[in-house]
């Protein structure tokens, strides 16, 4: 039988399986974080289609958003109990069969649930590199690790729209759910070739199902009611109530998380300042770069007349100077304080959100896409730095709930982003039924104050 462990990987393939471990987390990354990003702009074919109107198609993103942010947080049980090959590999070939369930769906019914059972299974996914990454490289490495392993967290976004577009100008909506599908079973088949298998593993623990309950409840009734305040007229008890069910949600939420032997979110890791500040600057950078990878698609075919197709392409630079910054920050993450590469990455990304702000109609294409560059070096600096502050200090044992957390906080900063966003756009200036200049700028003068201000519990982080 062949041996999984570390040793016997390392015995058969050198060294270097530690990047081909790697690579094989990234292809899943790669695939769900597109997923989450690449759908936009297949929206208002689907809406044709199906005959459906928005209050029903937002549940397209908002179902898988939901969805990865609630079971990011099972992903420590799953590793604790089956390890990271049996987990990753499983999940990632039910991500493939849902994608194609979801390309074939008949109604829309259909493929809003394909859509959060992709949304589940990429949560279970994405903090798996992570926590590989701080398993198997020694601590001089990590930042190193984590930079290649970024590149598939963050050039998704990057590159999904002009995946996107291109589908669905030249083919067809359907194909934007089949595209993930021979990426992440090609990840399937490497999980199980080069991930390894624990010689121990902890001494079995039940599962927190009631606190996945009434987090994910908290989540999706949440972004139910960001969504539904875009319409404020005549849903102000609604949303009044909305929000009380919340509030009670997420109290009953904490009181289970400190009670339980157990916890889904072990919240004594908040109680280190590092891990803390790190976390708050783990969700700015979800909303930096979920937030704007949804306004500059939006900003530009709206308010610019650019086509699905030029509006992708517009990222395409962006993602091309991130995949060189990338690891370059993340070797600076070996070496240099984690605060200051966090601080440099928040100043050059509040930088670019301000000069989209300032934007006026007669930009050329040129200027936003060195903006949109300016935005996604700053991301890059963010990631490593992020990731090597708040788990460097935990140890091994820890590493599971950790980084499920920080992946957790920058997810959920995501989908608090988009919504608000979106929100801040619906109640800005209008003219004739479209959002003028002037609510795009709110839009991204806000971005912009949001990822200024978590710099403040950034700064408090030790060097």
């Amino acid at each position: 039988m062949t041996d999984q462990s570390v040793e016997g990987l390392r015995a058969r393939y050198g060294d270097r399986w530690r990047w081909l471990a790697v690579v094989t987390v990234v292809l899943g990354t790669m695939a769900t974080v597109l997923s989450a990003t690449v759908v936009n702009v297949a929206l208002h074919d689907i809406m044709v289609e199906f005959g459906i109107g928005q209050g029903q198609v937002h549940w397209l993103a908002t179902g898988f958003i939901a969805a990865m942010t609630t079971t990011m947080l099972a992903s420590a049980w799953l590793l604790d109990r089956f390890g990271v090959r049996i987990t990753l590999s499983a999940a990632m070939a039910m991500f493939t069969l849902i994608s194609l369930f979801g390309g074939f769906a008949p109604t829309p019914e259909t493929l809003i649930a394909a859509r959060i059972g992709q949304g589940a299974m990429a949560g279970l996914m994405q903090p798996m590199g992570m926590y590989l990454v701080f398993r198997i490289f020694p601590a001089d490495q990590r930042g190193q690790a984590m930079g290649i392993y970024g590149m598939g967290v963050i050039l998704a976004p990057a590159l999904g729209p002009v995946l996107g577009g291109f589908l669905v100008d030249q083919f067809h909506w359907r194909w934007v759910m089949f595209a993930p599908a021979p990426v992440t079973l090609l990840g399937v088949w490497m999980a199980l070739r080069f991930l390894p298998t624990p010689r121990a593993r902890p001494v079995h623990y039940p599962f927190d199902l009631a606190g996945m309950v009434l987090l994910g409840s908290a989540i999706a009734l949440t972004l139910e009611t960001l969504n539904r305040m875009q319409n404020w007229s005549g849903e102000t008890a609604r949303v009044a109530i909305q929000v009380a069910v919340v509030i009670g949600l997420v109290v009953g939420f904490v009181i289970r998380e400190r009670r339980v032997k157990h916890p889904l979110i072990r919240l004594a890791l908040l109680r280190q300042p590092v891990f803390l500040y790190a976390t708050i600057g783990a969700m700015a950078l979800g909303l930096a770069l979920f937030g704007s990878t949804y306004l500059i698609p939006l900003f530009v075919q709206t308010a610019l007349g650019f086509s699905a197709t030029e509006a992708g392409l517009l990222m395409l630079p962006a993602g091309i100077v991130l995949g060189m910054v990338f690891p370059v920050a993340g070797r600076l993450a070996d070496r240099k304080s984690a605060r200051g590469l966090v601080l440099f990455g928040m100043v050059m990304f509040a930088g670019s959100a301000i000069l989209f702000a300032t934007t006026g109609a007669l930009v050329g294409f040129f200027w936003l896409a060195l903006w949109a560059v300016l935005g996604r070096i700053g991301i890059g600096f963010m990631l490593p730095a992020l990731s090597t502050g708040a788990l460097n200090p935990l140890p091994p044992e820890q590493l599971g709930a950790g980084s499920s957390t920080v992946n957790f906080a920058r997810q959920l900063g995501g989908a608090l982003g988009v919504n608000v966003v979106a929100l801040t756009i619906e109640f800005g200036e209008h003219q004739q039924g479209l959002p003028t200049f002037s609510a795009f700028a709110s839009a991204w003068w806000l971005v912009a104050v949001f990822v200024a201000l978590a710099a403040v519990p950034v700064w408090k982080m030790r060097a």
